[in-house]
């Protein structure tokens, strides 16, 4: 038992050891070694055909709304990247809050939105909600945010 238990501690110490040295050059920061596509990790990389979304803004007041209305808000982004840009999902905070985005890809140097649709009835208050945006994007969640005080008529 004692010989088994050695050598799976020397065995495990042995594949620890195994690791590949990492390839930057001498010095303290690898500075005397340029950087190239070799010694790069690839999650440092810039990925080539990526789409970008990027908004005109994130947030939303409505400011006062009475109660029971239903007020509309229009998010609008760019594709700022390089690849067709596709939403897969629209998920928003609350039951009260109902999405509507464009459904087909967006080219590069296109426009696309996610519009949001928040019902009132039966809130009363300062009103914070928010939906996260699923999409083929680095990274690949966005959130926008929209906020209203609720009052009675």
């Amino acid at each position: 038992m004692k010989k088994i238990v050695i050598l799976i501690v020397t065995l495990c110490l042995a594949f620890a050891s195994c690791k590949e040295t990492p390839k930057t050059g001498g010095g303290e920061y690898g500075i005397d070694n340029p950087i190239s596509a070799d010694n790069v990790d690839d999650s440092t990389k810039a990925s080539d055909g990526m789409p970008k979304m990027t908004f005109t803004e994130t947030e939303y007041n409505f400011g006062t709304v009475i109660q029971g209305e239903k007020v509309t808000h229009k998010f609008k982004f760019t594709n700022t990247g390089d690849g067709n840009l596709v939403i897969s999902s629209v998920k928003p905070s609350c039951g009260c809050t109902s999405p509507k985005w464009t459904r087909e890809p967006v080219k590069p140097g296109e426009e696309g939105y996610v519009e949001l649709t928040f019902d009132s009835s039966n809130k009363n208050g300062m009103q914070n909600k928010n939906v996260r945006i699923a999409a083929n994007t680095d990274p690949n969640e966005h959130v926008l945010y929209i906020r209203c005080d609720v009052v009675t008529k």
